[in-house]
């Protein structure tokens, strides 16, 4: 479903615009982060779809719907989408 949502055109183009993940403590490490083209998933597939970020079915793109709200606020806050936007229509 990931390919489908982002083929692998489009994620070369927009994989390089999105920062940096951040690195994980020493000490306490948690969880793995989820991969960056599933989150451009999710927030794709809600796009989409229209559903709230709570109905994101999991089994689709392999995170929850709040992963992807996270990673759609950092990414806000990070500048990704003006530059994204500037990408997709060069």
């Amino acid at each position: 479903m990931i390919e489908e949502l982002v083929p692998d055109e489009l994620w070369k183009r927009i994989a390089p615009l999105l920062p940096p993940p951040r690195p994980r403590r020493y000490r306490h490490p948690g969880r793995r982060p989820i991969d960056d083209r599933a989150a451009l998933a999710g927030i794709v597939f809600v796009l989409k779809t229209g559903i709230t970020w709570n109905q994101l079915p999991t089994s689709l793109v392999g995170c929850s719907g709040v992963t992807c709200w996270r990673r759609l606020r950092d990414w806000t806050e990070a500048g990704v989408w003006p530059a994204l936007h500037e990408q997709l229509l060069a």
